[in-house]
């Protein structure tokens, strides 16, 4: 009886180990070693938050990698890259990056450029043509559900609106994304960010803010080996507002890449010491056994 309890211990103990030892925390899905580059370095600015607001803090390596570790049940700050896009004098020929490691892979996120746009070296920012200007504009609407019959009510077209954002200097104001998180799950591989806009962008489009327009901004970016475009029509409310402007940040948009999964995580040491220990009861047991046969 008392060598069967012995058995009931061990193994009681070895089922502990191992499912210990099978739900080990993955690795932290987050980005990490953040820094910031691009031929605009400088030209960025750094948002912690509280519960409510949003507010600028000094742009630190420290203040960067802080205000990333949200998600988009609880976005938190934000990075916002080329931060003086709404500003005279703005160069569109630059760029400002935000550049990490997640899951063992660089990811860059970067601002927007008119060559992003509108095509390298083309100076043609006309409505029709087939660049991503066109393409994002057009989905915008799409999206959102505003026709050339509904805007003709308000005496304007596709075309007039397309002009009078671009002269508006509307491209630059969405090619500055504000980073909230970098987030990826460790089974699927997939990278998800958090886009902080705002919740109702109309204003933005040059339309009355009783439209429910959601439309993020463009944040590009390059990740093994690939380079391409992100963006959402699809917001969610974050709970937080600009402390400045009593708008910026109200929505969250969050889009994703399909990641690399990460490599395995290694087990706790503290899991295999007990594993260890647990192992040499076992053995010391046998060998009592033996021993008093």
């Amino acid at each position: 009886m008392k060598m069967t309890f012995q058995k009931l211990v061990i193994g009681a103990s070895m089922a502990i180990g191992v499912s210990a030892l099978a739900t080990v925390p993955a690795q932290a899905g987050t980005l990490t070693g953040a820094s910031i580059g691009g031929t605009a370095a400088s030209d960025y600015l750094v948002y912690d938050s509280d519960a409510k607001n949003t507010f600028q803090v000094d742009k630190t390596s420290a203040n960067v990698q802080k205000v990333l570790s949200g998600n988009a049940a609880s976005p938190t700050g934000n990075v916002e890259l080329a931060a003086s896009s709404e500003k005279a004098g703005f160069n569109f020929a630059n760029n400002t990056t935000l550049t990490g490691t997640i899951g063992g892979k660089t990811l860059t996120l970067s601002s927007l450029t008119s060559d992003d746009w509108f095509g390298v070296g083309n100076t043609t920012t006309t409505y029709g043509l087939n660049n991503l200007a066109n393409t994002w504009f057009n989905q915008v609407l799409s999206s959102n559900n505003i026709g050339s019959t509904l805007l003709s009510g308000f005496g304007l077209t596709k075309e007039s609106l397309f002009k009078s954002f671009l002269i508006s200097g509307g491209f630059q104001r969405f090619s500055d994304p504000n980073i909230s998180y970098v987030n990826q799950d460790d089974t699927s591989g997939l990278i998800s960010i958090g886009l902080a806009g705002h919740y109702n962008a109309a204003p933005l489009l040059g339309l009355s803010s009783n439209f429910l327009l959601q439309a993020s901004e463009i944040v590009k970016y390059t990740y093994d080996g690939k380079t391409d475009y992100l963006y959402s029509f699809k917001a969610t409310n974050s709970g937080l507002v600009e402390k400045t402007d009593n708008i910026s940040h109200s929505g969250n948009y969050e889009v994703s890449i399909k990641g690399i999964v990460p490599p395995a995580a290694v087990p706790e040491p503290s899991i295999i010491l007990g594993l260890l220990g647990v192992a040499g009861v076992f053995v010391t047991q046998r060998k009592f056994k033996k021993v008093s046969i």
